[in-house]
């Protein structure tokens, strides 16, 4: 039986742990992105947003800022929508967290990003039917994640910064605040 107290084995192990989760995988639940978008509705990822006009601060922290648009009609896809943000960690673009009601909504979102970012493949780790309705695309820049809870019929869709928005992690507290 070979232990792994010898300094060799040990430090393959040591390094193969710290490693692992920077090697680039596309994990089996999430569909490869085509046309990935590199940001928002024109807006880079790591863009300041705050020059721009058309947007207003609801929420400004330490780290994380939170805008949304001036206007009261948040669109998408075509549709109303119930939110729309624009998230930035130190000042740099990182996040977009769109909220939407209703089954009819819920289809033409999905419709519109099958359409701009490749079609769902029903691949495993992907609720499609039931009460908590969950799918993702990922590109080399951007991540998307749509959760719709048919219940309630309520959606959430989150498009990140792949690079960015992991800094979220770091700025969150063990504690309510």
């Amino acid at each position: 039986m070979k232990h792994f107290n010898s300094p060799p084995a040990y430090l393959g192990l040591s390094l193969l742990i710290m490693m692992g989760p920077l090697i680039n995988v596309t994990p089996l639940w999430a569909v490869p992105m085509a046309n990935d978008p590199k940001g928002f509705h024109g807006t880079a990822w790591g863009t300041s947003l705050t020059a721009r006009q058309d947007l207003e601060t609801i929420h400004s922290g330490t780290h994380v800022t939170e805008y949304r648009p001036k206007t009261n009609r948040s669109t998408f896809a075509g549709a109303e929508m119930t939110s729309i943000l624009y998230v930035s960690v130190d000042d740099q673009f990182a996040r977009v967290t769109i909220r939407y009601e209703g089954e009819q909504v819920h289809k033409q979102v999905l419709n519109f990003l099958e359409a701009q970012f490749g079609s769902l493949q029903r691949v495993p780790g992907q609720m499609a039917r039931g009460l908590n309705q969950q799918y993702t695309w990922r590109g080399p820049d951007t991540e998307i994640n749509v959760t719709y809870q048919a219940g309630t019929e309520r959606g959430y869709l989150f498009i990140d910064s792949r690079t960015l928005a992991p800094r979220f992690n770091d700025y969150m507290t063990d504690s309510a605040e």
